[in-house]
């Protein structure tokens, strides 16, 4: 039990708030409210445990970084609740279960599944050479209504799947970079980059301003291109004053509101729009 509950802890589960939401809302879009709940079941394995192996991987690969970062110290691994090879073993296991769920969809959902996957495997080591790691992981997210969207339509393109996943990637972009901020100094001292690192804090947080600003238009545009109600804009609008909120409440100049509590008020903005979009039909 103690070693599952630290695996739980190593995965960050509460995290699955920032991807799963907005995989169900794509296969509501994608099916005009209409996919089963076999389909909505086997996303769900698919992206809870996919994001599972790559929280892991991260963690793995940033073991040597987070052990001395003290904001970190309650993670598994760094307490030493959690082998290297137990992680490794767990990862396997993870994308196992995710290629069994995957290969449960349509044929080109398996066949998909390398190119889905190669973000989230490589965003871990770009902090090593990019300040724009921030937007690997927003692509690494956006997988999941991309492979939704998939799923229920077998279709590779979209132009609204198109729109909602740059939002997505550009609303993890955005948060992130803020999260990120924080750790200037540390990323400095160990040669590691973000936005922060590249362009100051004050840098980042504009940056940040300006993709909550164009992820807000490409979830309006999803909107207006698929021909959604005003329950839909809703959920567009209480996401958009959730992101001004956090916007208010954290600068450059003043951390102490970027807590777990500030990281997981994000997952307002997923569970919003995915509510109001399933309200719409």
């Amino acid at each position: 039990m103690a070693t599952l509950k630290a695996h739980i802890n190593n995965i960050a589960l509460s995290h699955t708030i920032f991807d799963l939401p907005f995989a169900f809302m794509a296969a509501l879009l994608a099916s005009n409210g209409t996919v089963s709940a076999r389909v909505l079941f086997l996303i769900a394995m698919a992206v809870t445990f996919g994001r599972a192996a790559a929280m892991a991987i991260d963690n793995l690969a940033d073991l040597k970084y987070d052990k001395l970062q003290p904001r970190l110290r309650y993670r598994a691994m760094v307490r030493g609740e959690i082998t290297k090879p137990e992680a490794l073993m767990f990862i396997i296991g993870c994308l196992l279960i995710m290629v069994i769920a995957v290969a449960q969809l349509p044929p080109i959902c398996l066949k998909l599944l390398p190119v889905a996957a190669l973000p989230f495997i490589i965003y871990p080591f770009t902090k090593r050479f990019t300040g724009w790691c921030h937007a690997f992981l927003g692509v690494a997210i956006a997988m999941a209504p991309a492979g939704a969207w998939v799923a229920v339509t077998g279709e590779i393109f979209s132009v609204p799947m198109i729109f909602l996943c740059l939002a997505v990637m550009l609303w993890m972009l955005g948060f992130d970079a803020m999260y990120g901020a924080q750790d200037e100094q540390f990323d400095k001292s160990q040669h590691l980059h973000s936005l922060a690192t590249e362009y100051g804090a004050k840098g980042a947080f504009k940056i940040s301003k300006a993709a909550h600003v164009l992820c807000v238009i490409c979830f309006l545009a999803v909107g207006v291109i698929m021909g959604l109600g005003w329950v839909y804009f809703l959920g567009v609008a209480i996401a958009a004053l959730t992101l001004v909120y956090q916007h208010a409440i954290v600068s450059p100049r003043d951390f102490s509101q970027v807590t777990q509590a500030y990281f997981m008020r994000n997952g307002i903005v997923s569970v919003a729009i995915l509510i109001c979009t399933w309200l719409n039909y």
